[in-house]
């Protein structure tokens, strides 16, 4: 018997069409019920709930039970991040499912990576967070510097609340279509949701994209300046 880790399994629940189908449905941080998820699948209710369990005995799904329904959801931003690695290769190798059209554009453009943004203003905050040293890095981690804690108090965003959590506050996420990193952490998603209470942008209810107001643009843009 082989020591270390079994990516074997790994790959083996993510190799189905339907899990796959699934997870990915869950990568803006909803959680669904069973039957929204064989919907999204295309498999019947017991199927899907066989899919269901597969993955969150591997640990990939964890479940919540509230009154006679199950809601599903990632297990965590590591889960969250792998998948979105791997949206990434898969771009890369030219492996894609998505078809041509008004979405596509959108999609690339902003989208919801588990609880942070992602896509070209994703990607674009994390490049400007970086040129302006907000971001540090150290040992091939990623922190707020002083310059950073202030310009994100300065946003409305509580910072000792956001430590107060004990998980990490920033992380680099490999964007699947920049092929770049975003923003990942508390400190992320933080942003993004900032981003929504102050109305510069809506994320969509029957799919990841993001999308901002005509001001939500500008301001998004000033704030990068």
């Amino acid at each position: 018997m082989k020591d270390g880790p079994d990516i074997a399994r790994l790959g083996s629940l993510l190799g189905d069409p339907a899990r796959s189908n699934m997870l990915n449905a869950l990568m803006d941080g909803r959680a669904l019920t069973a039957s929204e998820l064989a919907a999204v699948a295309g498999v019947g209710l017991s199927t899907a709930s066989a899919h269901l369990a597969q993955l969150e005995n591997g640990g990939l799904l964890v479940q919540n039970k509230q009154g006679r329904h199950r809601y599903f959801s990632i297990t965590s931003l590591e889960v969250g991040g792998m998948l979105e690695h791997l949206m990434s290769f898969a771009q890369a190798l030219g492996h894609s499912r998505l078809r041509t059209g008004p979405k596509e554009p959108a999609l690339r453009e902003a989208r919801v990576c588990y609880n942070h943004l992602a896509g070209e203003k994703g990607v674009a905050l994390y490049d400007r967070m970086s040129k302006r040293k907000f971001l540090k890095f150290e040992g091939g981690s990623v922190a707020l510097s002083k310059s950073g804690r202030n310009f994100i108090t300065g946003f409305g965003i509580d910072l000792e609340q956001l430590e107060s959590l004990r998980r990490p506050l920033c992380r680099s996420c490999l964007d699947w279509s920049e092929r770049k990193n975003h923003l990942a952490g508390s400190v992320g998603q933080a942003l993004l949701d900032r981003f929504f209470e102050l109305g510069w942008a809506k994320r969509q209810k029957e799919n990841r994209i993001v999308r901002f107001s005509k001001e939500g643009q500008h301001k998004f843009t000033a704030l990068l300046d």
